[in-house]
């Protein structure tokens, strides 16, 4: 896997993950300077490169002078989140996302959840998009800090997470706004955010102990999912007293 950008690499090497090789440009650049310091700590081998190499490599064409070959992304199971959320002084948060094929869409909810203090994501093996080069860089580094699960089964997933006690909250159209005399967000959440041509199925959303919204003034009747996923996220935060 291809991890680009100078944010995305140093959040990388902040992490556990195993990188096998670092290309950097030879500059000043203080951010590069940083990320060739914490390489040679965790004795990553270094290649210094020229623009021509670095353009041949690159995904996106953004390295921004650094670019990092590491092992495939490592999916963690449904069980490494709750276990990872029984640690934390807090009410569980864990996202579920059904259905999300734009790559760009996940990387920005993998940040959105990384920001809010999210436990984990769980995600789909089919009709989705799993965590790939593109991902990773939208992230800007936050896939390197978030747990992901990969089911074959959403349904079972959210199953499991009821069994644990967890509310599953379904974010559609349908919904009660999560506003004023809306539904509460206290407690254990699972929040399940749907594709972009969908929403969340049906059967998925009979799962759920609610559906919530968020209020449309516009000519356009829904957000991007990532962008619903934040305002949702930093709602159950201010309900929860997260945000301080």
């Amino acid at each position: 896997m291809i991890v680009e950008g100078k944010n995305p690499v140093k959040e990388l090497l902040r992490s556990d993950a195993t990188v096998e090789k670092l290309y950097v440009l030879k500059t000043a650049d203080p951010q590069i300077a940083f990320i060739v310091s914490r390489a040679l700590e965790k004795k990553i081998k270094i290649i210094y490169a020229d623009k021509e190499l670095l353009g041949k490599l690159t995904v996106s064409g953004k390295h921004q002078g650094a670019l990092a070959i590491t092992t495939e992304f490592r999916y963690a199971e449904i069980a490494d989140i709750l276990e990872a959320a029984k640690k934390k002084n807090k009410p569980r948060l864990i996202l579920v996302l059904d259905g999300i094929e734009d790559p760009h869409n996940l990387g920005a909810v993998i940040r959105a959840a990384e920001c809010a203090g999210a436990d984990g994501i769980i995600i789909g093996k089919h009709r989705a998009v799993g965590v790939t080069d593109t991902v990773v860089k939208i992230s800007a580094g936050a896939s390197a800090h978030t747990l992901i699960a990969r089911v074959t089964n959403i349904n079972d997933a959210i199953r499991t997470l009821k069994d644990e006690f967890i509310n599953i909250v379904a974010a559609d159209i349908d919904g009660e706004s999560v506003y004023g005399g809306g539904p509460s967000l206290k407690g254990d959440i699972a929040l399940v955010i749907g594709g972009e041509n969908g929403g969340v199925r049906e059967l998925t959303k009979k799962l759920c102990d609610r559906v919530v919204s968020i209020p449309m003034f516009g000519k356009v009747n829904s957000l991007n999912a990532s962008v619903a996923c934040g305002i949702i996220l930093y709602e159950i935060l201010r309900q929860t007293g997260g945000l301080g």
